[in-house]
């Protein structure tokens, strides 16, 4: 048993009749259960576990993982068997993760049934918060393989209308948290319908840029290749040559270090936001950090410190804003987004980073560095690159708790656009025994393993397809950024200079206060522009989907990404200048 922040976790018996006589006696609020195998072959023990969970007013999450098996010959499942003639009770969500897979038993992946309409939507908008995009290989290889087995007749199937109508009404249920609710109602990115043309997202932290040809071999030949060897999926050594050239930090001859994989930045990251809160720190991010992240820490109910950044600065972290509020801190984690900075495009200098690491040490701050943005630089202006090994020597911290986190995400710098990939390296043992506590990180597939060694290897052998393919990309990210800055100068609005990354963040000046009148199927939509509805009212009117201010951190700035298909930034460019005439 464990409590945290006024919640209790109980472990408790899988075995229906033992879990039955503990929920009627404990009366929880939320039930997180299994089922053993032999209570598994018909629906009598799910429907029992059901009907004591409704009276009560709990809520039942049931996991059938153990159970579920992809075949045509697939064994009795009474879950399954319950939802083929009844539809799931609103207190009741079925989770299944993947794990009997014979063909790719390192490919995971989980779905959650649910028919309840608020649990669906939270849950359309939490994965992106917490754990990213499904990657694209996990979806296509089990998209293919439920379709070659559901084209099988399945015996004792009901239409929806024939399925047995559920009347018995639940004792009132626990809701979301107060900060789940918050974080939820603000989501900008979430699946959403619309009557207009396809929406256009600006909103994204994906690229979908051509892939370069290289990348491409290395991806087919680790799907091609047979027989490969654990060494040629260890992708560690690959990844200390990386970091001491891209970022000037020897972690070879260091034990102390340790590397942490997974699918991508963003798992990793909900799971350092745990360790925070676990030994009652506060987190600190400057204004113009990621959104996503930023809402995952407050979804997870972190306490979170703001650092407000400045425009004459670029909105750069500097060392008198830091020190300012670091000296009324206890406790501190300080995210820093570099050398490249998401969502601003500018770039940390090694002395700039320096002098943030040694106010940090000076407070005893955790840092986490997130390089995932980093790497798609397009005019670095003299800029030679950090040394963070040797900023790091010179610190002398009065505070042991000082450390710093190395977080990225190699397919970023790639370009690879669909595959995704996460790592972290950690140099304090009490910070790595804390994050192996919270379990739930998929660790990456052997061959996107493979593909991220090949990518390195040859990105350290400096090889000339490689090369010539991400300095094109580069090219191209140049030329999409002045392009889109000059269309929304034209348009009103205010451009952040950039030096690098997929976004530009601008502000819609000649906007604000203005009145705006949507006329559609008979209804009219009117709003005076500000900073809350600005994202709201280019979607309406032109289905162009962007970030607003909330997301960015900036009073009054808005985000827009670079790397979308040609022919979806040219529409892009055009709903711009079709929201100045509409407001015109």
């Amino acid at each position: 048993m464990s409590s945290t922040n006024g919640i209790t976790v109980i472990e408790a018996p899988r075995q229906s009749d033992l879990m039955i006589e503990l929920i009627k006696k404990l009366r929880p609020q939320v039930v997180v259960t299994g089922m053993a195998q032999f209570e598994a072959v018909t629906s009598s023990a799910f429907e029992h576990i059901l009907s004591t969970t409704r009276e009560i007013g709990s809520r039942l999450f049931i996991d059938i993982s153990d159970q579920f098996e992809l075949s045509s010959l697939p064994n009795s499942n009474g879950v399954l068997k319950y939802l083929a003639r009844t539809p799931l009770p609103s207190h009741v969500a079925v989770v299944c993760g993947l794990l009997k897979n014979q063909v790719y038993a390192d490919l995971e992946v989980a779905f959650v049934i649910s028919e309840e309409q608020t649990i669906c939507e939270a849950l359309s908008k939490t994965v992106e918060l917490l754990q990213g995009n499904t990657a694209l290989i996990s979806q296509y290889y089990y998209g293919c393989l439920f379709h070659e087995l559901l084209s099988f007749q399945l015996p004792d199937r009901h239409p929806p209308a024939e399925r047995e109508s559920e009347n018995a009404k639940s004792s009132e249920m626990i809701g979301f948290s107060n900060s789940a609710i918050s974080v939820l109602s603000n989501a900008e990115f979430s699946p959403r319908e619309t009557d207009s043309s396809s929406l256009i997202h600006m909103d994204v932290d994906q690229i979908f840029l051509p892939t370069p040809t290289a990348v491409k071999a290395a991806i087919f030949e680790s799907f091609a290749r047979q027989n490969v060897t654990d060494s040629e999926c260890d992708v560690t050594p690959s990844l200390k040559k990386f970091i001491k050239s891209a970022y000037g930090l020897s972690t070879d001859n260091n034990e102390e270090f340790n590397f942490i994989y997974a699918d991508c930045p963003l798992s990793i990251f909900s799971k350092l936001v745990l360790c925070c809160i676990q030994e009652g720190g506060s987190l600190c991010f400057p204004s113009a950090s990621n959104g996503n992240y930023v809402s995952a820490a407050k979804f997870l109910n972190a306490k979170i410190v703001p650092i407000r950044t400045k425009l004459e600065e670029g909105f750069k972290l500097t060392e008198k804003l830091l020190s300012g509020v670091l000296e009324t801190v206890t406790k501190p984690w300080v995210y820093i987004s570099g050398p490249t900075i998401n969502p601003t495009g500018l770039i940390y200098s090694n002395e700039e980073m320096e002098g943030i690491l040694k106010v940090c040490a000076k407070y005893g701050a955790k840092v986490i560095i997130d390089t995932s943005f980093s790497g798609v630089e397009f005019d670095l202006k003299g800029w030679e690159g950090w040394n963070l090994e040797g900023g790091l020597a010179k610190l002398t911290s009065g505070k042991s708790t000082f450390c710093v986190c190395l977080l990225g995400g190699l397919f970023f710098k790639m370009l690879t656009g669909g595959l995704t990939y996460g790592f972290l390296v950690l140099n304090q043992r009490f910070l790595v025994d804390a994050f192996h506590i919270f379990s739930g990180l998929n660790r990456p597939h052997s061959t996107v393993l493979y593909t991220a060694k090949k990518l390195l290897d040859l990105r350290e052998q400096k090889s000339g397809d490689l090369l010539a393919g991400i300095e094109e990309q580069g090219k191209l990210l140049g030329g999409r950024h002045k392009q889109l800055k000059e269309s929304l100068e034209r348009c009103g609005w205010e451009v952040l200079e950039a030096d690098a990354g997929v976004s530009v963040i601008a502000k819609p000046s000649s906007y604000m206060g203005k009145r705006l009148e949507l006329k559609k199927d008979g209804t009219t939509w009117k709003v005076n522009l500000n900073d809350s509805n600005i994202r709201e009212a280019m979607v309406r009117a032109t289905g162009l989907c962007i970030n607003g201010a909330s997301w960015t951190g900036i009073p009054g700035y808005c985000r827009f990404t670079l790397a979308l298909e040609d022919t979806d930034f040219d529409r892009a460019l055009q709903c711009i200048a079709k929201f100045k005439e509409l407001v015109n």
